[in-house]
């Protein structure tokens, strides 16, 4: 087994392998595990820490944990503060720090793929590839004893209004109900990357460099891949520590996700004849509602999310293409004390009544399926820009889960709800629901969090629409192959990490 963190990095290195891995989530983990299974000599480069629970790197406090696992160390939004960019930046990724949510991508959705032009991904390729994927990582559905009172609450309201529910698929082992998911899993029980196909690739002889950050990807006289050139980062500063790793290699895979892969294509000045790169910039903006209750909810323990409803995951249109409702997963929410008391708006007494009765307060939260894609470009500095606007029918979607959110919380129990904005909305009653489709929720109004960034590098047959062939080799780049979200052509319409791990097993 080998790991290189930079502080073990002394001087600047020349490597070489068969293949080199840029990122270690879901796509980049299960692919390089793959390949060095296979017999590959294959390099993985991950621009963030590792972490480990036998160090004790796992601490539980929020405020450390989104300064070790996540991208930005949570702050960054789109330049409109619509969104906050939610990505991993840290050996396993966004995986280390995902609620253990784990779902099949829907027949329909791989039949609509395959209208937008992507072959080979169809259900019956995907299934048997689930299926092993989820004997590995231990999906499975469960029993209420990952309910928390926040999930069976939801169920009563869901149950009350006759929506269906359904338990979430989780990938955990002898979980103990922290509730510290978002943190990074303290036990080894929720089945990230970094303690599932990560170890499984080092043990396959995979070399793995953490703190190592790729400036570009470099190509050969005929224009393929060849390499990538490297910095090391020091982790306690998040900047370049001044030395250099350059890795030749005979494949170059692209696994960093949705929000990184299109940057390092764009600084790397790699061919973009379609003019795709960066754009379908889809994001699964999240809604959220919070409900104030006259019992206990303390909505930061056990599984986040073990129930939900997919009643809307699909839009409904009327017969003159007018959209009606959904187009969303609905699920509980799930926040600890102090990111809770940070999303909550107001100021002064009525405030600290609020954060008096924290542990009353529960929420729901909706994983819109957006549709009208934004982009990312780099600036005059080279700095990536995220460029996203809630607009059109995605905008009609996020105002219908809300109003759902609050039919809900309403009828599971909730005195009156409050809407995460600068205005510090509250919806007194279900007579008061009609409000959410006045309240401003554009500009920054409202901070939505972006988890699931997918589309940037597009894959299709087609090279005059899509980046990436089906094959998941870059049309303009030989040997330069994608294995992230952003080469779907679509959202997924559910939670996509298992989708990124078969995908990747099919590059």
């Amino acid at each position: 087994m080998t790991v290189t963190e930079g502080k073990d990095v002394q001087s600047d290195l020349k490597l070489s392998a068969d293949v080199v891995v840029i990122g270690s989530g879901c796509g980049g983990a299960t692919i390089a595990k793959e390949l060095a299974q296979a017999g590959a000599d294959v390099i993985m480069v991950e621009r963030g820490g590792y972490y480990t629970t036998a160090r004790g790197d796992f601490d539980q406090r929020a405020d450390n944990m989104l300064a070790r696992i996540d991208g930005g160390r949570g702050l960054d939004t789109s330049p409109n503060a619509e969104i906050a960019l939610m990505y991993g930046n840290c050996v396993g990724g966004a995986s280390v720090h995902y609620w253990g949510d784990s779902w099949r991508l829907p027949k329909d959705r791989a039949d609509l793929w395959k209208k937008q032009g992507l072959s080979g991904h169809g259900h019956d390729v995907l299934e048997p590839i689930f299926d092993a994927i989820e004997k590995d990582l231990n999906i499975h559905v469960h029993g209420p004893e990952y309910y928390n009172r926040m999930n069976q609450l939801f169920d009563i309201g869901a149950e009350k209004l006759g929506w269906g529910i359904e338990p979430v698929p989780q990938a955990r082992r002898n979980c103990t109900g922290s509730g510290h998911c978002y943190q990074g899993c303290s036990y080894d029980a929720k089945q990230s990357m970094a303690i599932t196909y990560v170890p499984a690739f080092l043990e396959a002889g995979g070399r793995l460099f953490a703190d190592v950050e790729v400036e570009q990807i470099t190509l050969d006289n005929n224009g393929a891949a060849n390499g990538v050139d490297c910095v090391v980062i020091d982790r306690e500063t998040a900047k370049p520590s001044g030395r250099a790793i350059r890795i030749d290699a005979k494949i170059v895979i692209l696994a960093a996700g949705g929000f990184t892969s299109p940057v390092i294509w764009l600084r790397s000045a790699l061919p973009n004849r379609s003019g795709q790169v960066g754009r379908n910039f889809l994001c699964n903006p999240n809604p959220a509602l919070y409900g104030v209750f006259d019992e206990d909810i303390y909505m930061w323990t056990n599984v986040p999310a073990a129930t939900g409803t997919k009643d809307f995951r699909l839009p409904e249109y009327n017969a003159a293409g007018d959209y009606v409702e959904g187009g969303y997963l609905l699920h509980p929410n799930q926040l600890q004390p102090e990111i809770l008391g940070a999303v909550l708006p107001g100021i002064g007494e009525e405030f600290q009544d609020l954060m008096q009765g924290l542990p009353r307060i529960g929420g729901a939260v909706a994983w819109i399926d957006d549709e009208i894609g934004g982009k990312i470009y780099l600036d005059g500095s080279g700095q990536p820009v995220y460029e996203y606007k809630l607009q059109g029918v995605d905008l009609l979607k996020m105002r219908d889960a809300m109003k759902k959110e609050a039919q809900l919380l309403f009828a599971a129990g909730a005195k009156f709800c409050i809407l995460p904005d600068a205005a510090g909305t509250r919806i007194n009653s279900p007579d008061d629901i009609a409000l959410l489709d006045k309240v401003d929720i554009e500009n920054g109004a409202v901070l939505h969090g972006a988890p699931h960034p997918a589309g940037t590098l597009k894959m299709g047959d087609d090279p005059k629409t899509s980046v990436v062939a089906s094959t998941h080799e870059a049309h303009e780049v030989p040997n330069l192959f994608v294995a992230d979200p952003s080469v779907f052509p679509s959202g997924p319409s559910v939670d996509p990490s298992e989708i990124i791990m078969a995908f990747s097993v099919i590059a």
